[in-house]
């Protein structure tokens, strides 16, 4: 199953809000939008890639707890970036004080903040070149760290803030950096 795209300019622009309820209204869809408006249909992950993405998050909350620096979602979450778009990263993390800065309305719908640090999993069904232009928009938008795990290819794209992306090839050993201080991840 491939990634559907609908451009609705034609017809309408949805506010956050109806965005929102329309992924309420669509539960079983993994929608997200893109700045220009266009409606974005996920496909499901299969079981390696769901497996694969369990252990990321697994391994990032587990970090979390100890350092207790921040939150961590899950690729159920959808954040409003500042460009507009709503956008979905297989695991994030956002720093605590970004968190609570946070009305709780906002915590509780589509929080309307670009993560800290996030991970991309490219799945069998995914092609490169739209995961990459997503994870340029993040940085664009104020992502300070973004590794993109490229299983296909055997390598990890790591993307920060003000800088030219860096290309590894697996297996590594991922740092977080100053931005997530001794979360190191093996892929």
């Amino acid at each position: 199953m491939n990634t559907v795209v609908l451009n609705l300019e034609a017809i309408a622009h949805l506010t956050d809000e109806q965005f929102y309820q329309l992924c309420i209204a669509n539960s079983d869809l993994n929608l997200e939008m893109n700045a220009a408006g266009e409606l974005i249909i996920m496909p499901p992950v299969g079981g390696e890639s769901g497996n694969q993405e369990a252990g990321l998050i697994t391994d990032l909350e587990i970090w979390n707890r100890q350092a207790k620096l921040g939150k961590v979602f899950s690729s159920s979450t959808i954040f409003i970036l500042p460009n507009g778009a709503k956008r979905s990263p297989d695991a994030a993390w956002v720093k605590l004080e970004r968190w609570e800065a946070l009305t709780l309305e906002q915590r509780k719908k589509f929080p309307p903040l670009v993560p800290d640090f996030l991970i991309e999993l490219r799945s069998e069904t995914d092609r490169l070149a739209p995961i990459q232009a997503k994870m340029q928009e993040y940085i664009e938008n104020g992502l300070r760290l973004g590794w993109l795990i490229n299983p296909q290819d055997n390598q990890v794209e790591i993307y920060r803030l003000l800088k030219a992306v860096e290309v590894i090839q697996m297996p590594v050993i991922l740092s977080g950096e100053d931005i997530l201080p001794g979360f190191e991840l093996q892929v």
